[in-house]
């Protein structure tokens, strides 16, 4: 009978999650099509075990499960699985807040040996329960089953899931969540696969998805619930997986999409800090600060060396790493596991438990009745091999609002009181993609881009009520940030090559290729590759590791404290930003909607994840020989960051309303936020003069040592280290701007501008700069330099009006001076002055000051006792230009260096260019300036010295 093949593994699945089940029951209810079991509790420890999330179950229940088995038409018609009610509690695990708590809990942190009879124990037993039918062919029985765990329908409604932390309460609610196989045209059918089609498609269709961000006081009670972070949004999901043959039990290929095509978050001021809360926790838990560790970063070996290695099975309790690092410097060699070891890391915690929604594990083969020992060595492989997974995020429009609350209270003085919000400020994307392929722990790669982005104001801030609809400002106004281009006009380029795609590969039959070489992909992700497919943002973060020896270097053996095959593996982590074309106006509104987001962003109490650690030097230091120098300096791991900006436009407008004393204070920490409230109105100047910025191009580079810590104790410890290990043991920034240039510009009643006025034409400079890591270290070297700045300036020219002079000041005043500066209006007459009509010649044309100066270096270094800045000026020259006879300039110089002044006598010298004979001349000014600094500390050292 079918039933006694089928019915032992859904009621190990079943049984493996849910508490108190009598397996008699259950297997009769099965046998009668159809199983409903109500309140049912989960068992949090397993599901802790193999999500291997760092939190922690605090409750998990299912208020409903309902089973449907088609024994008539089991081959053709699916398995559906109905969960009615669901909710589950989590929270951060206590080892995660206090490690040795953690090392001694029983509950969070099990020896992988119990965990794995634990899973693995209940599955045999039904195993060996299972009877023989001697009239189906294990061929045929191997099949089916594959068929009908490819078939399961699931369906959840009501999915109630909550986080909680501090005063944080975050809680997602989905009304429906159906999991179903489709097939080519992502139609619902009954698939399989097949020799010629190695392929399984899955769609998952979530509804009415609503996000909650609360805050509950001392005794856990939300006492005002904020608006939801997300209201009822719906979005559908493709899964895609490609086998390399009938016998694999894991994908080779895994790719799962998510498409939203609509977008609404809501954040209030007082979910702001706790949104950004919820975001570091995600950076902290990425980058291995707290629970779980990424690529081999860790803190104290002694509380997690236990389950850094508990997988889902096969671990053994005595395979496991210790991760004391040796006396070496050794980062790299962190990812040195053994081959039947699964790594921790989250790269591979992202694809462990996805083939399990699809694919049947060991116990099940075993209700087979196949020998677990006839397994080939090329299955073995198969299985230890790490599947490539894509995994992509997609969304066509998204809109972030930003609410500012106030307390209302009821008409009753018993009611409650009610929270009332406001919108002050819009974020709209178009194109959003979110992609991450990876493959095992060596390979991982995450691109971010999207089409269009602009921001608006709404309604009124702090009082004043600029954009109420009363006020009929146009959207041009309102729209302070604009960058990237149109969908409509860009097309769907952000879909490219993903399952919502019709030109992908995978929906026109073919295999889908992946480039997992470090060398290929940044040739082919280049910087303009990814403008040309996105057009306003573009981030790339590639991180890879390669072992270039060969060599087994996973065996070996870090708690002997010796790095034999050191250098072997080398990591690579570089991020690559690119932003597009883009015009920033900074206006009053803008400027104070802002600043109140940062404010409020502030107002928290909070505890950083992870605290700065004390930077105290290791006293047990092992010095190296001559060998293991040598082989660190092959190869030092780094992360490096490129950020760019294009084109870039910022407008500075004269300040219509000036609140900025009760928004800075609050920044700086000098005192506590308020509700303050203007009562003044709100008048909209026009025409609004204002200082334009354009930049060509913004390069910013940074590069730091991805182990700092290892690396820096184990260089200072060396007698003489070499000019390259110095270097790494510095965090390096590189800032170059080209084609920077400014103007002043005035907006008019329609909303135009004028022709710019030219105040700086263009020039370009760069700043280097680099920060000693861990300078506590270096205590016994006063020569190491701790911080070292460079500033060069090829040129720079500064012209101006007096007229153009008084109108920079008025636009500095505005912003200086505190409270409405309506009042400070420019007349007309200067305005007309400034920005003379096209065609038009002035009468009495004014003489424009000019300043320049030429070949500009400062340089700064600080050591452990003293603080040196030097610098050159090549030259300088400030005249005044003043119309003359027939239209030609007359050049007056006031200040003018070098010069040849063997002529100053004569009248013509006046009149003629005083560049010098040679460009090797020397500066004009070169200084340099020496601090000692701990004066105190010097003296005291003298004075101990004496006694």
């Amino acid at each position: 009978m079918l039933e006694s093949y089928v019915t032992p593994i859904l009621m190990s699945y079943v049984n493996r999650y849910i508490k108190n089940l009598k397996p008699s029951d259950l297997q009769l209810s099965l046998w009668g099509g159809d199983v409903v079991l109500s309140k049912l509790e989960l068992k949090l420890d397993v599901l802790e075990q193999e999500l291997k999330l760092p939190f922690t179950f605090l409750s998990g229940h299912i208020h409903e499960l309902r089973i449907h088995v088609p024994w008539t038409k089991l081959g053709s018609e699916p398995v559906v699985i109905t969960i009615n009610t669901m909710e589950c509690i989590l929270k951060l695990k206590d080892g995660i807040q206090d490690d040795h708590e953690s090392c001694g809990s029983n509950s969070t942190n099990r020896s992988t040996t119990e965990n794995t009879k634990s899973l693995v124990k209940p599955r045999r037993t039904i195993q060996q329960a299972a009877p023989t039918d001697p009239d189906l062919p294990p061929g045929y029985v191997q099949s089916l089953i594959r068929r009908v765990v490819n078939n399961v329908n699931i369906v959840i409604n009501n999915l109630i899931l909550k986080y909680v932390e501090d005063d944080i309460v975050l809680s997602v609610n989905i009304t429906s969540a159906e999991c179903y196989t489709v097939g080519e045209l992502w139609d619902r059918a009954f698939m399989d696969i097949s020799a010629t089609d190695l392929v399984l498609r899955k769609v998952i269709n979530f509804s009415d998805c609503t996000v909650c961000l609360d805050k509950r006081n001392a005794s856990g009670k939300i006492e005002f619930y904020q608006d939801p972070l997300l209201y009822k949004c719906s979005f559908r999901t493709r899964l895609h997986f490609t086998y390399d043959n009938l016998n694999s039990k894991m994908p080779s290929v895994i790719k799962i999409h998510t498409l939203v095509e609509s977008l609404k978050l809501s954040i209030t001021d007082q979910q702001l800090p706790m949104f950004i809360r919820i975001m570091q926790l995600g950076i902290a838990l990425y980058y291995g600060e707290i629970g779980n560790f990424k690529d081999g970063e860790t803190e104290d070996p002694t509380c997690h060396n236990k389950d850094m290695l508990g997988n889902i099975t096969g671990a053994d309790d005595e395979t496991r790493i210790d991760m004391q690092y040796p006396a070496q410097y050794k980062g790299q060699e962190l990812y040195s596991q053994q081959e039947d070891e699964q790594p921790q890391g989250w790269v591979s915690w992202a694809w462990s438990f996805v083939p399990a929604i699809v694919s049947y594990d060991d116990g099940e083969e075993d209700f087979l009745g196949n020998d677990p020992t006839s397994t080939t060595h090329q299955q073995k492989a198969q299985i230890l091999r790490d599947p490539i997974v894509s995994i992509g995020f997609y969304c066509t429009k998204a809109t972030v609002t930003f609410k500012l609350t106030e307390m209302q209270a009821e008409s009753s003085y018993y009611s409650p009181q009610k929270v009332k919000s406001k919108e002050v400020l819009c974020w709209e994307q178009e194109g959003t993609t979110v992609e991450a392929l990876m493959m095992g722990e060596p390979f991982f790669d995450c691109q971010i881009g999207f089409v269009g982005c602009r921001a608006l104001c709404l309604k009124g801030i702090m009082g004043v009520k600029d954009f109420e609809e009363n006020m009929n400002r146009s959207e041009t106004e309102a729209c302070f940030f604009i960058c990237g281009e149109n969908l409509s006009m860009k097309g769907l380029t952000y879909l490219t090559n993903s399952l919502f795609d019709y030109r992908s590969p995978e929906n026109n039959g073919t295999r889908a290729e992946f480039i997992l070489d470090a060398t290929h992909h940044k040739e082919t992700y280049t910087e303009i590759a990814g403008m040309q497919r996105f057009g306003a943002f573009y981030m790339d973060y590639l991180y890879t590791m390669e072992n270039i020896s060969g060599k087994g270097s996973t065996n070996q053996d870090f708690s002997s404290g010796k790095s034999e095959d050191m250098g072997t593996v080398q990591e690579k982590s570089t991020k690559s930003l690119v932003i597009g074309p883009l015009d920033f106006r900074l206006d009053s509104s803008a400027v104070h909607r802002i600043l109140k987001m940062i404010v409020c962003a502030l107002e928290h109490e909070y505890e950083p994840y992870s605290g700065l650690k004390p930077d105290i030097k290791d006293e047990n230091e092992t010095i190296l020989n001559p060998e293991e120098v040598a082989s660190l300096e092959e190869y030092i791991p780094t992360r490096h960051t490129s950020v760019t900006l294009l084109k870039c436009t910022c407008t500075i407008f004269m300040a219509e309303f000036n609140l900025l004393d009760h928004l800075l204070p609050v920044i700086m920490g000098e005192k506590n936020s308020s509700n303050f409230l203007n009562t003044t109105n709100f008048q909209s100047l026009r025409p609004l003069p204002s200082i334009q910025i354009l930049v060509d191009k913004i390069n910013l580079e940074h590069s730091v040592p991805m182990y700092a810590e290892q690396l820096v104790h184990v260089v200072s410890s060396l007698t003489q280290p070499s000019d390259n290990l110095l270097h790494y043991c510095y965090a390096h920034c590189y800032l170059k701007i080209f084609g920077f240039q400014a103007g002043l510009t005035s907006l008019d009643c329609r909303g135009s501008y004028c022709l710019p006025v030219p105040i700086i034409p263009s020039f370009s400079t760069a700043l280097y700069g680099k920060l000693l890591k861990l300078p506590t270290c270096w205590t016994k070297r006063s020569q190491i330099a701790i911080t070292e700045g460079i500033f060069e300036l090829p040129n720079l020219t500064i012209q101006a009006t007096r007229a153009q002079t008084l109108l920079l000041q008025a636009i500095y005043q505005s912003w200086s001076h505190i409270g409405n500066v309506s009042s400070l209006s420019v007349n007309e007459a200067l305005m007309n002055e400034v920005f003379q009509t096209i065609g038009v010649k002035s009468k009495n044309p004014l003489p424009t000051l000019e300043g320049s100066i030429q070949n500009v270096e400062l340089k700064y270094c600080s050591t452990s006792l003293v603080k040196c800045a030097s610098g050159t000026m090549g030259s300088i020259k400030i005249c005044a230009k003043a119309p003359g006879d027939s239209g030609k300039e007359k050049l007056i110089p006031l200040l003018q260096g070098p010069s040849d002044t063997k002529d100053l006598h004569s009248s013509k010298w006046l009149n003629e260019s005083r560049r010098p004979e040679s460009l090797l001349a020397p500066d004009l000014i070169a200084f340099t300036v020496q601090v000692p600094q701990y004066m105190d500390y010097c003296h005291n050292s003298v004075h101990r010295r004496n006694g």
